[in-house]
């Protein structure tokens, strides 16, 4: 979700008037909570939403309150957030598979 909020926040970056968009800011807190408790009943009922970003203000006459550089910088921190998580996943497929089957591959 976060990676489609930074799409349409650059997308719209000369549109007059369009407020940056994120994932709702206690997105990140339940989501903490559901994993610390490890329910599989809390994490599904998490629903992100997008929200304006009431933090972002428009410092451009138009009204946009989208700034490139904030915009790359969190496309880039979205992406190696992803990249981790990917990397830690297949981590551990592989030692359950070497667990399984004797063999790494």
């Amino acid at each position: 979700m976060r990676q489609e909020a930074i799409a349409s926040n650059l997308a719209n970056l000369e549109t007059p008037h369009y407020q940056r968009l994120d994932v709702t800011p206690n997105f990140a807190a339940q989501l903490r909570g559901a994993l610390i408790n490890k329910s599989p009943q809390a994490i599904q009922s998490i629903q992100p939403e997008l929200a304006k970003d009431p933090s972002a203000i428009s410092s451009r006459r138009d009204g946009n309150s989208v700034q490139l550089e904030s915009e790359m910088l969190h496309l880039n921190q979205n992406a190696l957030d992803h990249a981790f998580e990917t990397q830690l996943v297949s981590g551990y497929l592989s030692r359950l598979r070497l667990a399984i089957t004797g063999r790494s591959r």
